[in-house]
């Protein structure tokens, strides 16, 4: 049986298209650079390298952000159903100004460290903390942190 959501949070198809463009534009740009006027040939490489990665972190970007984020009773995960983490092991939610959290969103601190994952524009996570947020609406990314942060007081 599926649980309830009771939050959800993705890219809307503006963001994605805007930031991915962007990064896109980068890359043909710095290649560009590399090609047209090429300085001495280890800043041509560095050049190069560069541009290609941009362009592959465009491509992760673009279907980072097809996925959404989940909130449920018992779990924070994607809409394909990769778990982010367990309600359970959440510590503590962190909206402050000052905190190391994606642009439009939050931060989540768990008890216990975890792999470190990435998906561009969406979350990542590194040890203990997840960050939400990104290419995401601040209303949505909000609401979601509200919710998760009303659970945890409600456990504790």
């Amino acid at each position: 049986m599926q649980e309830e959501v009771l939050a959800t949070v993705a890219a809307s198809a503006p963001r994605r298209w805007t930031g991915v463009g962007m990064l896109v534009t980068v890359g043909a740009l710095v290649i560009y650079v590399a090609l047209a006027s090429p300085p001495e040939l280890g800043w041509q490489v560095f050049l190069l390298v560069s541009g290609a990665a941009a362009f592959w972190l465009a491509r992760r970007m673009w279907y980072a952000t097809e996925d959404r984020i989940e909130l449920t009773q018992s779990q924070l995960r994607t809409g394909s159903g990769q778990v982010i983490c367990n309600i359970e092991d959440v510590e503590g939610v962190d909206r402050g100004v000052f905190a190391f959290k994606p642009s439009n969103g939050f931060l989540v601190i768990t008890h216990a460290r975890s792999s470190n994952q990435w998906a561009p524009g969406l979350w990542w996570r590194v040890g203990r903390r997840i960050g939400i947020g990104g290419m995401t609406a601040a209303a949505e990314t909000k609401y979601m942190s509200e919710m998760l942060s009303a659970m945890l007081a409600e456990k504790s």
